[in-house]
């Protein structure tokens, strides 16, 4: 088990990092004391497994000086843990500008330093930390975009089509949109199984209604282009770090070709690599 030790200025953004990497499905934990980490440590190795990616967030706040730190990684790679430390750092006059924009106070402020006082005495009382560091994240000008593209880059393991999760969903447009839909799909074009008796009462999850619902020209075409429009958007997706897409086909009620449609789209996505959801929200409601 590894464990990322996030340090660095406060209001550089080391919270936000946290953020990113606990949606890259790692277990984090802010401002954890530093005496604590090694029996944390402890704890996650006994859970056999359960906690193989975690980030622990510490502050100057949490130091009386670095040398504490430092011991504490021994202890923790004498436990049996590897460990990394990412140091997130800005530019003095970003950190300033952020901290007046937020009207938070600096921990260092209540010592009689003004904001600019508190970053710079905060430099040089993390500075062997920042020299310790495996890695450095220089957040001046960095957008949330382009921090997440590079810890995905960095902690991802080479894996990034995994950091980003498909729910598709199959609708009814008589019952509403789905407020949360990225992409929305309309299949009421197709001919309509409600109206076939012998398909009415069954949905889109039968043999009986995918069967008819793909023996159409129109929908093997239709759904052909979709997965086209697939392959061509997720992994622009990822590119820009989205970390959820909602994907969402509507037919009348939501029942037949919707669900037929999404059940098909979901079991595409997923073989290319995605982890992916399936969810039909309207197929209970009455035929």
């Amino acid at each position: 088990m590894d464990i990322i030790i996030i340090s660095g200025l406060s209001g550089a953004g080391k919270s936000r990092v946290a953020a990113v990497l606990e949606d890259m499905d790692f277990y984090c934990v802010d401002n954890m004391p530093v005496s604590m980490m090694p029996r944390f440590a402890e704890l996650c190795l006994a859970a056999q497994g359960r906690y193989e990616r975690v980030a622990l967030v510490t502050d100057v706040r949490a130091l009386e000086d670095s040398a504490e730190l430092f011991k504490v990684f021994d202890e923790i790679q004498e436990i049996g843990c590897g460990h990394s430390v990412l140091f997130v750092e800005a530019e003095v006059e970003t950190i300033v500008r952020r901290y007046k924009e937020t009207r938070r106070r600096h921990p260092l402020s209540g010592s009689g330093f003004s904001i600019e006082e508190a970053v710079i005495k905060e430099m040089e009382l993390l500075a062997p930390v920042r020299e310790y560091a495996h890695d450095i994240i220089d957040t001046t000008g960095l957008t949330l975009n382009k921090l997440q593209r590079r810890l995905f880059k960095k902690f991802s393991d080479g894996h990034e089509q995994k950091a980003m999760s498909v729910i598709i969903k199959s609708f009814g447009f008589k019952y509403g949109l789905p407020i949360e839909a990225d992409l929305i799909f309309d299949v009421r074009f197709m001919p309509n199984p409600y109206y076939m008796p012998h398909l009415k009462e069954r949905t889109g999850l039968d043999d009986i209604v995918k069967d008819y619902v793909f023996s159409l020209d129109v929908s093997n075409e239709f759904f052909k282009r979709l997965c086209d429009m697939m392959d061509f958007l997720l992994p622009h997706y990822m590119e820009e770090s989205k970390r959820y897409l909602v994907v969402c086909i509507g037919c009348t009620g939501g029942r037949h070709r919707s669900t037929a449609i999404a059940h098909a789209l979901s079991e595409y996505i997923s073989e290319h690599g995605y982890p992916v959801d399936c969810i039909h929200r309207d197929i209970d409601r009455e035929a």
